[in-house]
């Protein structure tokens, strides 16, 4: 088994074999079965890899309100419940509501990106975990700053300094922008399913599906839409690097967990190649089999687990402490 590799080294952007821009978005539960795929693939190509998230905005901030917010909350439960049959994710006992907007989360990943890509990865994975795992999205200020507390290495602080700048509002929207121009390649894509990955249509134009991959290198631009099996998006980094790269690397269960901090059933076999679970894990029961946390994030987790659903600071006391969008 391999070691941990550390966060890459400065100038490591520049020597990137592959640069790979990953369309996606916090509440996106194709985007959540994603995650064992990249993170494969940001372990195996380390420093080889230049990797940037465009948060693709899936709910807006101008989408009108749900008539019915309960029944528009079970129609999505049971749309999370369909796609975690294909990907094996966890999903929630129950989704205690829709997401209201996936500006806070998007907002506070990508402000979370000046203290590292490592902090920056953990907190965008509490960020998918609210919705995922405790039913319950961080799409407000509370939520936010509630579900990202005690992530290693995170400087709160500056956190909510970058993450109320006009800076990460703007880098945000250029983000929305983006993934509302997508190349030829998706537009009218017919694939193999369950998510195809077929560019959106919307009333005002297109977008790309959410996930979507885009891999360019030497060898060209490689573009993989939807929801693919790891072996796809191992090959397209190859092609686009034009060259064969290094095999999939993988750690031994606790070195996994201690990396990545919460492992998921699909993540434990694809990272580690086990399939018991990390011997200091704890168990967290979700809707879809069990999720291995790190001790110190199942505190966390069983903290959030007591709070009631929908307990959130109020807006005038997140502005104070600088959440305010």
């Amino acid at each position: 088994m391999s070691a941990p590799r550390p966060d890459p080294e400065p100038g490591a952007r520049e020597r990137a074999t592959v640069r790979v821009t990953e369309f996606t978005d916090p509440a996106c539960p194709w985007a959540w079965g994603t995650e064992p795929s990249c993170r494969l693939l940001r372990q195996t190509l380390g420093a080889r890899c230049h990797w940037r998230q465009v948060f693709g905005i899936l709910f807006d901030e101008d989408d009108d309100p749900a008539p019915d917010p309960d029944a528009e909350a079970r129609w999505y439960e049971g749309f999370i419940r369909e796609v975690t049959v294909h990907t094996g994710a966890p999903r929630p006992h129950r989704l205690h509501r829709l997401t209201r907007s996936s500006w806070p989360a998007s907002l506070a990943a990508k402000a979370a990106l000046s203290q590292g890509d490592r902090v920056a990865g953990r907190v965008l994975r509490r960020l998918r975990e609210s919705t995922f795992v405790l039913g319950a999205p961080a799409d407000s200020p509370g939520g936010v700053l509630r579900t990202v507390s005690g992530v290693p290495g995170l400087d709160p602080e500056r956190l909510l300094r970058d993450l109320a700048s006009p800076a990460a509002r703007e880098a945000v929207r250029a983000d929305w922008a983006e993934t509302r121009a997508p190349l030829p390649e998706v537009l009218g894509l017919e694939g193999p399913g369950p998510h195809p990955g077929r560019a959106k249509e919307l009333e005002t134009g297109r977008r790309y599906a959410l996930p979507t991959l885009l891999f360019e290198g030497p060898g060209g631009r490689v573009c993989v839409p939807g929801w693919r099996p790891p072996e796809v998006y191992l090959d397209a980094a190859a092609r686009a690097a034009g060259g064969p790269l290094p095999q999939p690397v993988t750690l031994a269960p606790d070195a996994a967990l201690e990396r990545w901090r919460t492992l998921t059933v699909p993540e434990l076999r694809l990272l580690t190649g086990a399939v018991a679970p990390p011997p200091s894990g704890v168990r967290v029961d979700t809707g879809n089999g069990p999720l291995w946390a790190h001790p110190e994030e199942a505190r966390h987790c069983l903290r959030d687990l007591a709070v009631p659903f929908g307990a959130e600071l109020d807006d005038e006391s997140a502005g104070e402490r600088g959440l305010g969008q």
